[in-house]
């Protein structure tokens, strides 16, 4: 009898990873979760450099300074309220820090899968766009509302006399005084720092991974290569984008009624306190955000490899359903429908290992192939 290959003949295996030379892509269900796990916590460990940098953006020069420098900024503070005065307005910032983490992660996930190459390799420049549509979502959907609260709470409780008695009590009054619109307060500035801020961090991110893994995408990253590449990012987007964030500071702040709109604010700034005025604050926020950005990529991607042990997706990122693991050998095993659709043939099964030009007895001695025979259905 002569062998034929049965037309149904083909590999269904599923591999439980991403095949060799390609980058398994992350289902963006994992970067929203990982992404707001990473934002919560690296903020509870970052906050008082944030409290020291806004203080010190808020301490305008056209009025007689409050505060002479960092040092005396955190000594009033702690004389004056406690070390828990270094965490006053830490509640607005960490319902805000953990949505926007995950809208981060979770749109820049959603982008990137759609604009990598056939290898999974996604390249600096696209790396570049995909942060700059992950910043500026993140803007508009959480971190301007959050940032409004955040500074008019800080700026209420430096003030004589306070108004806002917590976190809700000051959203509350905000919206009664001002309407939703007063928490969107610099949005437009917001947008341009948060885009930019994002833009440039993912295109640095996105380089120094790419030089590290070389021609293997699906190189792992040691935590803390993982953790210098997030500082070398964090350190280019201080001195790429602190105009934007002064400018934005100053349009959140209880006194933003002085200015007409962003652009105004940044002439007024220019006009009364000098160029420098745009980047004061840089050092306060430059070690902040270098701990910042290293502590939220280190943890987003370690929940990540966390994730991938329990949340099985496939190469492309996408959720198994159903899905069994099965054998090169058993995946060939002909289905009952396929073997009836042959009706009273004999069927030659050739051997995962026997190539379309070769028969199983020539390559039988030499791998000891054992093809599967189906019997006859007459």
């Amino acid at each position: 009898m002569s062998e034929r290959v049965a037309p149904f003949h083909r590999n269904r295996c599923v591999a439980a990873a991403a095949p060799a030379g390609k980058a398994k892509l992350t289902h963006p269900g994992k970067a929203i979760l990982a992404g707001g796990i990473a934002g919560g916590i690296e903020i509870c460990i970052t906050f008082p450099t944030e409290y020291v940098k806004t203080q010190l953006q808020l301490d305008e020069k056209a009025n007689p300074p409050r505060y002479r420098g960092i040092g005396d900024c955190v000594t009033q503070t702690v004389r004056g309220h406690g070390v828990k005065g270094l965490y006053r307005g830490l509640s607005s910032l960490l319902y805000g820090s953990i949505p926007k983490s995950a809208v981060r992660f979770g749109v820049f996930e959603i982008l990137s899968n759609q604009m990598r190459d056939e290898t999974g390799r996604l390249d600096s420049t696209r790396g570049l766009i995909c942060g700059l549509g992950a910043g500026v979502m993140e803007a508009v959907l959480v971190v301007c509302p959050m940032e409004t609260i955040k500074v008019k709470f800080i700026h209420d409780q430096t003030s004589a006399n306070p108004k806002y008695r917590g976190f809700f009590h000051g959203v509350r009054e905000i919206v009664r005084t001002q309407g939703i619109r007063g928490t969107y307060q610099g949005l437009t500035a917001t947008v341009l720092k948060q885009g930019s801020n994002q833009a440039i961090r993912f295109f640095v991110m996105t380089s120094l991974k790419n030089w590290y893994k070389g021609d293997d995408p699906n190189r792992p990253m040691n935590p803390v290569v993982t953790g210098v590449f997030g500082a070398v990012a964090g350190a280019a987007s201080v001195f790429g984008n602190t105009p934007l964030d002064v400018i934005k500071t100053r349009m959140q702040g209880l006194e933003a009624h002085k200015y007409k709109n962003t652009l105004d604010c940044a002439v007024q700034i220019m006009k009364h306190e000098g160029p420098t005025a745009f980047y004061k604050g840089t050092i306060p926020r430059l070690g902040r955000v270098c701990l910042d950005v290293a502590i939220v990529f280190i943890i987003y991607e370690e929940v990540v490899k966390v994730l991938n042990k329990v949340w099985k997706t496939d190469s492309r990122g996408r959720t198994r359903r159903g899905v069994r693991m099965r054998s090169a050998r058993c995946a060939n095993t002909p289905s009952i429908s396929a073997l009836l659709r042959l009706g009273a043939q004999s069927v030659v099964l050739r051997d995962p290992l026997c190539s379309p030009g070769e028969t199983c007895a020539k390559r039988r001695e030499e791998q000891k192939c054992r093809p599967h025979r189906a019997a006859s259905l007459s």
